[in-house]
C-alpha cells in the first residue's frame, strides 16, 4: 500500500443489493521516521536510567533495610499508587510476592471505604506519585502514619507533600519525558519500574532467598518443573543404561549402546565408580583415524573423567551442564562418585523440561 493511495470500502448495502462505497485516503508514514522515533525514545529513557543509577545511595539502602525488617517479622509491604504509578505498584507487588515477600496493593479509591483493614502494625508502605501531589495518595497518608507504618516515597517531587510526609524518599525525577510533547509519563514510569525492580532484587539478596524457595512459589510450568525436580527424577536408572568395563572392546560397547537404545555407554570400574563415557561421537572421531577401531579397548577412545552431576541436585543444574558443555548425555553419580544413571537430552522434551 503506497502513501496517498485512495481505497474504496463498502460502508452500507441498500435493500436492492447495491453497495455504497466510501473512498478513504490511506496514508502510511515513512518507515525511517518510525525507526528514528523509536531510537529517540529509547535513548531518552536510557539517559534517564543512567541518571537514576547515579542517585542510588543511602536512601535506597535504608529503604531496603526497612523492607527487610518488615519481611523478617512476617509483616506486609503495602503499595499505594493511582493511574500509571498504580500499574507500577501492581508490578512490584507481583514481583515481591513471587519472591516470598508478602505484599498488597492498597487501592487509593477503596482505601477510605474499608480497605484500610488490609494494613497492620509492623507493615511498611511504598507510595508512588511522580508529582508527589496526587490527592488520592495524600488522603491515605495520615491513615498509614496513624497505623505506625514507615512510608517510602517513590516520587519525582522531592519537595512535594508526599516527600515531606514520608520517612524515606527515592528520587525518580527526569529531565524530560520520552513523549515528544513531554506530557505522557514514559521516562518517569520507566525509572519507577526500574527502581522498583532494584528494590525487589536487593531485598531478595538481603534475605538470602534461594532457588529452592523460588521453586516452591512457582510450581507450575517449565520453570517450576526444572526447579522443583531433582536429577534422580529425570535420569535413566543405571539398569537402563549401557555399561562397559575399561577393558571391553569398542564393539562390545556399541552393542550395549544399541541394546539400551541410548547414545552413550558408561564405562565403570569394578566397584561401579565412573571412569568415563563412550558416545557415538567418540566412535565417529576414532573411526576417522582407525576404521578397525572396533577391536580397540573402549578405555582408549572414551572421554575420561567426564562432566557429571550428583543425583540429589536440582534438575535445573543438569540442564545448565548440558547446555554449558554442549553435550547430549550427562552421567549421574552418587555422593561417593559411583554411577547411578544417565541424563539423556532426548528425554527432556518428553519430560517437558525444555
Amino acid at each position: 500500500m503506497r502513501a496517498g493511495q485512495r481505497h474504496s470500502f463498502p460502508v452500507w448495502t441498500c435493500p436492492c443489493g447495491r453497495k455504497v462505497y466510501q473512498y478513504l485516503a490511506i496514508s502510511t508514514p515513512p518507515t525511517s521516521n518510525s525507526i528514528e522515533e523509536g531510537l529517540r525514545v529509547l535513548t531518552r529513557e536510557i539517559t534517564e536510567l543512567e541518571r537514576l543509577r547515579d542517585r542510588i545511595g543511602d536512601d535506597f539502602a535504608n529503604a531496603v533495610a526497612q523492607l527487610h525488617a518488615a519481611v523478617s517479622r512476617r509483616a506486609k509491604i503495602v503499595l499505594v499508587g493511582v493511574g500509571k504509578s498504580g500499574n507500577i505498584a501492581h508490578k512490584l507487588c507481583a514481583t515481591l510476592n513471587s519472591t516470598g515477600a508478602t505484599s498488597v496493593v492498597l487501592g487509593a479509591q477503596n482505601a477510605l471505604h474499608g480497605d484500610l483493614g488490609l494494613i497492620d502494625q509492623g507493615d511498611v508502605a511504598i507510595a508512588y506519585s511522580y508529582s508527589g501531589e496526587t490527592d488520592e495518595v495524600l488522603q491515605i497518608l495520615p491513615h498509614l502514619k496513624r497505623a505506625g507504618l514507615p512510608v517510602i516515597a517513590i516520587t519525582g517531587g522531592n519537595q512535594s507533600a508526599l516527600a515531606r510526609a514520608s520517612d524515606i524518599v527515592l528520587d525518580v525525577s527526569v529531565e524530560r519525558e520520552a513523549c515528544p510533547l513531554d506530557l505522557s509519563p514514559t521516562a518517569s514510569t520507566t525509572c519507577m519500574l526500574a527502581l522498583s525492580d532494584a528494590l525487589a532484587m536487593a531485598l531478595l539478596v538481603a534475605r538470602g532467598f534461594q532457588k529452592e524457595e523460588f521453586a516452591n512459589l512457582h510450581p507450575g510450568g517449565t520453570l517450576g518443573r526444572s526447579l522443583l525436580t531433582r536429577v534422580c527424577d529425570i535420569m535413566r536408572p543405571l539398569d537402563k543404561v549401557a555399561q562397559a568395563r575399561p577393558g571391553d572392546t569398542v564393539s562390545d560397547s556399541l552393542g550395549a549402546m544399541s541394546t539400551s537404545r541410548g547414545g552413550a555407554t558408561l564405562v565403570l570400574s569394578e566397584d561401579g565408580s565412573l571412569e568415563g563415557i563412550f558416545t557415538h561421537g567418540d566412535f565417529a572421531r576414532a573411526y576417522q583415524t582407525d576404521p578397525a577401531v572396533g577391536s580397540q579397548k573402549v578405555a582408549d577412545v572414551m572421554t575420561a573423567a567426564p562432566v557429571s552431576v550428583e543425583d540429589d541436585r536440582l534438575a535445573a543444574e543438569a540442564l545448565r551442564l548440558l547446555e554449558e558443555h554442549r553435550i547430549d548425555d550427562l552421567p549421574v553419580v552418587d555422593s561417593s562418585g559411583k554411577a547411578v544413571g544417565l541424563v539423556d537430552s532426548q528425554d527432556l522434551g518428553r519430560l517437558r523440561m525444555v
